[in-house]
């Protein structure tokens, strides 16, 4: 097989630092190509940002709820010749969403198109010829952004420069809110059309308008809940791993990847112990691989200085809690509902521009148990309300120790507007803040997505897949190519399958991994 690596590993051994779902990932494609992998991650169990937490019998999801394009787990699973349909149980969702304004407006996501038509028509029917040409733009984009580049290896110029005709061609100067804007004259429709970047760390008024793509996406291949939440995808990788006769070590963490001439050599351990291989895959934050465990190495391209300059992704607020007897109330609030809060445009130049905590906000509320019976006791609820905020780069930055208990009290507000009386039933709870994403996830600033996905840096912009740095070192995950979310983390292993060679060396006898 032909791959763009020019390093030929000595062994069959590959770590893979971090088991979030680009690290299970990519341990599940080295492991069909030949390699005998060691997962090594810091946290009790597998799954990183999309692993969960089970309290007083509520599982709270901590991470990506929403799966989009399974195809992308289907490929992954077929290519290491196994059935995901066999080992995760994925629901498709109907509606995908609800979005609601301070006005009492609602709007209800769906694949059906006259379904979608009416909705449109309901908030502003002059808007409606806009929509359609809206969806025309999507799929023109879908075509060039996704299928073209996503799981394309792009650490080489030329395959960015190549499509930069055709990125002019289709406006991806502009901002998807701006493109919104020149389709559709209603601002809950623009909002709409235009929030999608959010769930993965984009600011939508400054990220390109290829992200109309996602409107494509969700109407082709829906919006998917898997029983279990993601934490059951995230189980699911690791018996494949362990199937394959991976080991996966958790509460072990890596302190520094290892170069000697020129090429990665295995990792050192926080405990000073070290472990060999000939590839060594960072699922870490790409800011975390560059700037700590290659802080003994200097870099070519992602300096310290470079990443200081970089734009992070925002930060999330999340308030995960039970409630008790609680499953019959509420009963028009669904699975997932966005509720807006007055701003829009002002709410993201507030987060994304000028590092303010802002007293008005916008949430994402995940009512899981709708669907799941497994995410609460019987009769009970569980929920997870998502707030975006500042990172924590700023010189303004919060002290969340200080701020957190002050700032759920302003979502409790907004949330009695939706679920009235919920705090009475409230049985258990738990908060993720910045600083939570700082020191679980080891993630630059607190951002809860990495690297935001601003033209200047996605594609080749972006770290690559496959390290400068260092021979036989390759990136996967969320603050790689093609970016954050399931499909853009689980298709970086895919580039890295491109990248890495099999492996043709005699395995040794599969080893009994364990968690």
């Amino acid at each position: 097989m032909k791959t763009d690596s020019s390093h030929t590993p000595t062994d069959n051994h590959a770590i893979v630092i971090g088991a979030g779902l680009g690290g299970l990932s990519a341990a599940m494609r080295l492991g069909a190509k030949g390699y005998r992998v060691t997962v090594l991650d810091r946290l009790d169990r597998t799954g990183g940002r999309g692993s969960s937490i089970t309290q007083d019998g509520h599982r709270f999801d901590l991470g990506p709820t929403i799966v989009t394009v399974p195809q992308v787990f289907e490929k992954l699973w077929a290519d290491c010749g196994r059935d995901f349909g066999a080992d995760v149980d994925l629901r498709p969702l109907d509606p995908f969403y609800e979005i609601r304004w301070p006005d009492g407006t609602k709007f209800e996501a769906c694949s059906d198109d006259e379904r979608m038509f009416a909705e449109v028509e309901k908030i502003s029917p002059r808007d409606l010829k806009g929509y359609k040409r809206f969806l025309k733009d999507s799929h023109a984009r879908y075509i060039v952004g996704f299928e073209g580049m996503v799981a394309k290896p792009m650490h080489r110029l030329w395959e960015t420069i190549k499509v930069l005709p055709k990125f002019a061609q289709l406006r991806a100067d502009r901002s998807i809110y701006g493109h919104a804007k020149a389709r559709v004259k209603d601002e809950k429709l623009r909002m709409a059309l235009s929030f999608h970047p959010l769930f993965i760390g984009g600011d939508p008024a400054h990220v390109t308008s290829m992200y109309a793509l996602v409107a494509h996406l969700e109407k082709e291949y829906g919006v998917h809940y898997a029983m279990g939440g993601v934490q059951a995808i995230a189980d699911a990788m690791a018996k494949v791993v362990r199937a394959q006769g991976g080991m996966i070590r958790h509460t072990a963490v890596v302190d520094e990847i290892l170069i000697e001439n020129g090429a990665a050599t295995g990792v050192r351990m926080d405990d000073g112990s070290m472990i060999k291989a000939s590839l060594v895959v960072s699922n870490a934050d790409a800011g975390h691989t560059y700037n700590h465990l290659l802080r003994n190495h200097k870099k070519r391209r992602w300096t310290t200085q470079k990443l200081k300059k970089s734009r992070w992704s925002m930060g999330l607020y999340v308030w995960y809690f039970g409630t008790k007897g609680t499953a019959k109330n509420w009963p028009d609030l669904g699975h997932h509902t966005i509720v807006n809060g007055p701003r829009f445009t002002g709410l993201l130049h507030d987060i994304f521009m000028k590092g303010k905590l802002s007293d008005d906000m916008s949430l994402y509320i995940h009512r899981p148990s709708v669907t799941d019976p497994t995410a609460a006791p019987q009769g009970d609820d569980t929920f997870y309300v998502l707030s975006p905020v500042p990172h924590l780069g700023w010189n303004n930055s919060v002290d969340w120790g200080v701020e957190e208990p002050i700032y759920r009290e302003k979502v409790a507000k907004v949330l009695e507007q939706h679920m009235p009386g919920f705090r009475d039933s409230v049985s258990t709870e738990l908060v993720f803040t910045p600083e939570t994403f700082r020191d679980r996830y080891l993630s630059p600033h607190g951002s809860g997505f990495s690297l935001e996905p601003r033209i200047l840096q996605s594609a080749w912009f972006r770290p690559h897949n496959v390290s400068e740095e260092a021979k036989g070192l390759f990136l996967v995950g969320a603050g790689t190519h093609p970016g954050a979310g399931l499909p853009g983390v689980v298709s970086s292993a895919e580039v890295l399958a491109k990248l890495v060679p099999d492996m043709h060396v005699n395995a040794k006898e599969p080893r009994m991994a364990a968690e």
